[in-house]
């Protein structure tokens, strides 16, 4: 049976000033999202929020994994259950290496028998090389000293290795020059399939000339105004967000 992550009139935000404005969404295993729209609009709130970022509130509505609330659950324990957020801004975690790392997350998701040592260093080969790095990336300490696109493929390289049901991914595509966008999207791409979720928020076009999405969202005011399919997004690269713009959907931050 699919599996599926659900937004339910999700009402959110920071320090008590409401950024999500009653957000609905339905995300099943084997589609994939874009979620796009100015600076400013929720995107990356919304991120946050469904992933239970503690430093963002839920006012009113939920998010449900498989028709369960998951919004009273912690991070990890969100991850458990399938979902990852690769994040727009990847943090540093010093003395930690990333294949440390790697190995540590995957125990908790999977379980500290699903895989051995060597097994799970195969599986991190092998997609180090989708992923053009070299394998003695895994080595280095978690984002410490790394370049904007190495953070983003670090991003990815968790993703692929993690294996979850749902992949919330934060502007991917910000920092990356264009032989690292194709890298990158190729591997997004090879990942997609019918055990997997995928929301993709962006705010330009050219990532989804790599990656078709089955749906694309504008998300504006902290409202979705519109949703279509990957040809809404040809069109917002051609005209901007200018004509979706009035006073209906201006306010978020």
């Amino acid at each position: 049976m699919k599996r599926t992550l659900q937004i339910v009139d999700l009402h959110a935000g920071r320090d008590g000033k409401e950024i999500l404005k009653g957000i609905n969404l339905v995300i099943n295993q084997g589609e994939v999202h874009a979620i796009m729209g100015p600076n400013g609009s929720g995107k990356s709130t919304l991120s946050n929020v469904v992933m239970g970022n503690p430093k963002y509130q839920i006012m009113s509505g939920d998010v449900r994994l498989d028709g369960e609330s998951i919004a009273k659950l912690a991070p990890n324990k969100r991850a458990h259950r399938g979902l990852f957020l690769g994040m727009q801004y990847p943090v540093e975690v010093s003395g930690v290496k990333l294949g440390s790392f790697m190995k540590a997350a995957y125990n908790q998701v999977h379980g500290p028998d699903a895989l051995d040592v060597a097994g799970f260093m195969e599986l991190v080969e092998e997609n180090t090389k989708l992923l053009n790095m070299d394998s003695a990336f895994a080595g280095r300490y978690v984002n410490e000293g790394f370049s904007g696109g190495e953070k983003k493929k670090a991003e990815i390289l968790q993703m692929l290795v993690l294996k979850p049901a749902f992949a919330i991914l934060d502007e991917t595509d910000s920092g990356l020059d264009i032989d690292a966008l194709k890298t990158v999207a190729r591997a997004i791409d090879a990942y997609r399939g019918p055990d997997v979720g995928i929301l993709l928020i962006t705010h330009y076009q050219r990532l989804l000339r790599y990656i078709k999405p089955d749906f694309v969202h504008v998300l504006m005011g902290g409202k979705i105004v519109l949703t279509g399919g990957g040809d809404l997004a040809e069109k917002l690269e051609e005209l901007g967000y200018g004509w979706l713009k009035d006073e209906k959907y201006a306010g978020a931050t």
